[in-house]
């Protein structure tokens, strides 16, 4: 049942993946790397039961929350782009 798991959430990565590469615009793109983030989380959680390791569920806790600082940096840095910087000019003065 385990292994059907895991072979669901590899091929899901692969259809983010494969979004992630093709989207259309950057926030398809944006939301297709969370999504390959967020099932990262769950295969490794799904390993880490299977071999026995509670160490891997650290690693997958870390790992979500570097994909959730990561997908919140993007966005601030999108944001700034495309207001040419004058909130952050604004904020400075």
């Amino acid at each position: 049942m385990y292994y059907a798991v895991t072979l669901a959430t590899l091929i899901t990565m692969a259809l983010a993946l494969g979004r992630a590469l093709l989207g259309p615009t950057i926030y398809d793109r944006l939301l297709a790397a969370n999504m390959f983030g967020t099932k990262t989380v769950l295969l490794l959680s799904v390993v880490a039961f299977l071999y026995g390791r509670p160490d891997f569920l650290d690693l997958a806790l870390v790992y979500a929350l570097i994909n959730f600082i990561g997908v919140i940096a993007v966005l601030e840095f999108i944001r700034d782009r495309e207001d040419g910087g004058e909130a952050n000019k604004s904020a400075g003065e």
